[in-house]
C-alpha cells in the first residue's frame, strides 16, 4: 500500500494557491530546468513572440495536464446546449469511476470541498461542478465520467481542432492502472516485456474495454491490487500516459488566451473551469484572465497556462519534466507558484529565463 501512495495524477495545492508576490522559489525552478536539460522542457510566450525555448518539441508525458482538452469539450458541448451544465448528476455515478488510494486524495477532496459550499442536493451535484473538480482538484473519477459523458472520440477530436500536431491518443488514466495488475503471481519482467510490446493502438484500445467493464463489473473494481503497482509497474504505466510536447500545449494555450476558434459561451463556461483563481479578488487586480493546469506522477510534473494582465500583456507557458525522483518532485512543486508568478509579473525575471534557457 505504501507504493501506491506515491501514485499521483494531480497536484491538489499547485492550482489552488492565490496568485500573490513572488518568492525566491522562481529563480530555484529556473535553475532546474536550466541545469536538467535532458529531464526539462520549457516553451515561454509574450505577446506572440518566443522568449525561450529549451527541448519545445520533446514528446513528454502530460500527467493530468491533459485534462485541459476535456474541459475544452465540455466547455463545448455546454456552450451548445448538447448538455445542461446546470443539470445533477448523481455522486453514486462518479463513485463508478473512483479507484481508492489512486489519486492522491483528489476525489475525497473535491466531496469535501463540495460539501462545504453546499453544492450537494439529494447526494447529487451539478455537472459545472463536477468539470470544476476534474481541473481544480484533479478528480480521474471527475474526468473519465466525463470523458463518457462527452464521448472520447469527441475529446481526441481536439488535437486536430487545435492543430497539435504532436499529441497520443487520449485514454481513462485510471483505467490504465488495471492493465499493470498481476493476480496470478506471474514473472513481473513478463508483464512488463509484454505491455511494452503492444503498441500504441493496442494499448488504449485494451484499456477501453477495461474502461467500460469497469462501470458495470463492480467486483473487477474490488479486485484491483494496489501492491501489484510496484515502481517500475508505475514508471511504465507513467512513461506510456498520453504525450504531447511543451510547444504543442502553449499553442493551445494562446488559442485559449486569445478566446479564439470557441463562441463566446463556451469561453465563459471554459472560464469556470480553467481560471477559478480569477475567483479570488486580488488576482483581478492583476490580471484579465488566467488559467492553468497541472498534472503530475511519481516521476512526472507538468503545467501549462496562460495569462492575460490588466497591463494587456499575453503570456502562456509550458513546462513538463520527467526521469524525476520523489524529493525532486516535492522541490518543484513548491516553487510551481512563484515561478508562474515571476513568469507573468516580472519583466527583469522573464530576460532572466531569456538569458539562461536561450
Amino acid at each position: 500500500m505504501a507504493t501506491i501512495k506515491k501514485l499521483s495524477l494531480l497536484l491538489v495545492l499547485l492550482v489552488m494557491q492565490v496568485i500573490v508576490n513572488a518568492q525566491p522559489g522562481a529563480d530555484s525552478l529556473l535553475n532546474f530546468i536550466a541545469n536538467n536539460k535532458s529531464r526539462a522542457a520549457f516553451y515561454l510566450v509574450k505577446n506572440e513572440g518566443v522568449v525561450c525555448r529549451q527541448n519545445e518539441n520533446k514528446v513528454m508525458p502530460l500527467a493530468s495536464t491533459v485534462k485541459m482538452l476535456v474541459a475544452v469539450e465540455f466547455a463545448k458541448q455546454a456552450g451548445s446546449n448538447v448538455i445542461d451544465k446546470d443539470s445533477y448528476v448523481a455522486l453514486s455515478e462518479l463513485d463508478k469511476y473512483y479507484i481508492f488510494n489512486t489519486d492522491g486524495g483528489a476525489h475525497p477532496g473535491w466531496l469535501a470541498f463540495e460539501k462545504k459550499q453546499g453544492h450537494i442536493k439529494e447526494d447529487s451535484v451539478r455537472l459545472i461542478d463536477v468539470a470544476r473538480g476534474m481541473i481544480m482538484f484533479s478528480s480521474n473519477a471527475n474526468t473519465e465520467y466525463l470523458m463518457d459523458l462527452l464521448g472520447l472520440d469527441n475529446v481526441n477530436n481536439n488535437i486536430q481542432l487545435f492543430g497539435l500536431k504532436v499529441h497520443t491518443v487520449i485514454f481513462p488514466l485510471v483505467s490504465s492502472l488495471f492493465l499493470y495488475q498481476n493476480p496470478h503471481n506471474a514473472s513481473e519482467d513478463k508483464i512488463i516485456k509484454a505491455i511494452r510490446k503492444l503498441s500504441e493502438e493496442q494499448y488504449s484500445k485494451t484499456i477501453l474495454q477495461i474502461h467500460s467493464a469497469l462501470k458495470y463489473d463492480s467486483v473487477l473494481k474490488k479486485k484491483f491490487r494496489p501492491q501489484d503497482l510496484s515502481m517500475k509497474m508505475q514508471q511504465l504505466w507513467s512513461d506510456r500516459l498520453p504525450a504531447s510536447t511543451v510547444k504543442n500545449y502553449v499553442q493551445l494555450c494562446s488559442i485559449l488566451n486569445q478566446r479564439k476558434y470557441l463562441d463566446a459561451k463556451a469561453y465563459g463556461i471554459l472560464a469556470q473551469e480553467l481560471e477559478f483563481i480569477m475567483e479570488n479578488p486580488g488576482n483581478q487586480k492583476i490580471y484579465k484572465r488566467f488559467g492553468l493546469k497541472n498534472g503530475s506522477t511519481v516521476f512526472v510534473l507538468t503545467e501549462a497556462f496562460y495569462a492575460t494582465t490588466q497591463l494587456d500583456d499575453r503570456i502562456e507557458a509550458a513546462y513538463f519534466f520527467n526521469g524525476l525522483t520523489q524529493a525532486e518532485n516535492e522541490k518543484l512543486q513548491g516553487w510551481l507558484n512563484d515561478f508562474r508568478i515571476a513568469l507573468t509579473q516580472q519583466e527583469k525575471f522573464r530576460n532572466k529565463v531569456r538569458t539562461m534557457i536561450n
